[in-house]
């Protein structure tokens, strides 16, 4: 099996974060949203992994290299335009030759994982199988529309009147049996040349397709929300680890992870926390579901549940929460700054005061 990780999008519902990075390259716990999809294909057993890019492709590569560190060989496929799902099936058709492959979408969070799906997928081989999960508002994403036995009768992307409430999660299985459906769609009203058509080519052709229920964390990175969550999730599975330096009038409560080079000065941090490495924090309290990325400051502040990216700096502002900071942008309370704030800030910007 291989597998196709798609890192195309622009991410337009990030922005400004996204002004100047992918959404795949978002940090959650300190470490890109892609990576976590690498980890999680690798796990699968699959080596040879394709990574579809488009203007971002400079920054992926930076990022993920050739694989090695991940222990996986990565085949770069260019998107010039963002044509679809179904689309990059077509574009990664010479790399994918009649293998088996697993889709996964770069800016997915599943990290329970996919391995029972996998192995049914391995040991039955349908021609697709499709990972759901239940959703409160199915409407905003593609549906299944499924039988007790879990075959897929219809796939519907986006319906105005969900008639099921199981959401494809971007996780997908195919054998070479897609290959044709995506030959045979037609563009969408929006021009792209949708995956749920290619699925549904397949059941209305008698095509095996299933759909296995994902019951754990997922989140699609779309929105700083989204990010928020994902960031809580998994910090609260890193075991408490301090590389660097806390002084003796500091105070770490729970799960807190200092990062090699990085300062703790006279500060509390109640965890689920991680301080990135050579990032400076004097005279602060942290609360949980913070990340704070690698050489940043944060000083005389007080901030919770928020991500803070690399190279940024806080100074003097009480109760930060629910904030995404961008790289290197400043934080600085002004002489009327109040508590309760909560911000998205993009990289390089300046914030000095608060209404």
């Amino acid at each position: 099996m291989k597998a196709l990780v798609l890192a195309g999008g622009s991410g337009v519902r990030l922005r400004p974060l996204t002004y100047s990075m992918p959404k795949q390259l978002v940090p959650v716990a300190n470490k890109p949203v892609i990576e976590y999809a690498i980890g999680i294909v690798r796990d699968l057993g699959v080596t040879e992994v394709g990574v579809i890019v488009g203007d971002w492709e400079s920054a992926i590569r930076q990022t993920l290299s050739d694989g090695s560190r991940f222990g996986v060989d990565i085949t770069y496929l260019r998107q010039e335009r963002p044509l679809g799902l179904a689309h990059a099936v077509l574009l990664a058709r010479p790399f994918l030759g009649a293998d088996d492959f697993v889709m996964y979408l770069g800016d997915n969070l599943v990290p329970d994982g996919v391995g029972d799906i996998a192995a049914e997928f391995r040991a039955r081989r349908p021609a697709a199988e499709l990972v759901v999960h239940r959703v409160a508002d199915p409407s905003a994403f593609g549906v299944a529309e499924v039988d007790r036995d879990g075959s897929v009768r219809r796939l519907v992307e986006k319906p105005s009147r969900p008639r099921s409430d199981l959401a494809v999660v971007g996780v997908y299985f195919f054998t070479e049996a897609i290959h044709k459906a995506v030959e045979a769609i037609e563009p969408s009203a929006r021009g792209e040349l949708e995956i749920t058509s290619a699925i549904q080519w397949l059941v209305e052709r008698g095509g095996e397709v299933l759909a296995r229920e994902y019951r754990g964390f997922w989140r699609d990175v779309g929105r700083a929300e989204d990010v928020l969550a994902a960031n809580r999730r998994l910090l609260g599975e890193l075991p408490p680890a301090v590389a660097g330096q806390v002084d003796a009038a500091s105070e770490l409560r729970g799960r807190v992870v200092v990062e090699r080079g990085a300062r703790v000065v006279r500060s509390r941090i109640d965890g689920p926390v991680i301080i990135g490495a050579g990032t400076v924090v004097e005279q602060s309290r942290i609360g949980p579901a913070t990340a704070v990325g690698r050489d940043c400051v944060v000083r005389a502040a007080e901030l919770s549940n928020s991500v803070v990216f690399d190279g940024a700096r806080i100074d003097a502002v009480r109760g930060l929460r629910g904030s995404v900071i961008g790289r290197h942008a400043t934080v600085r309370a002004g002489i009327d700054g109040q508590s309760g704030h909560r911000l998205i800030v993009g990289d390089h910007a300046c914030v000095e005061s608060f209404a």
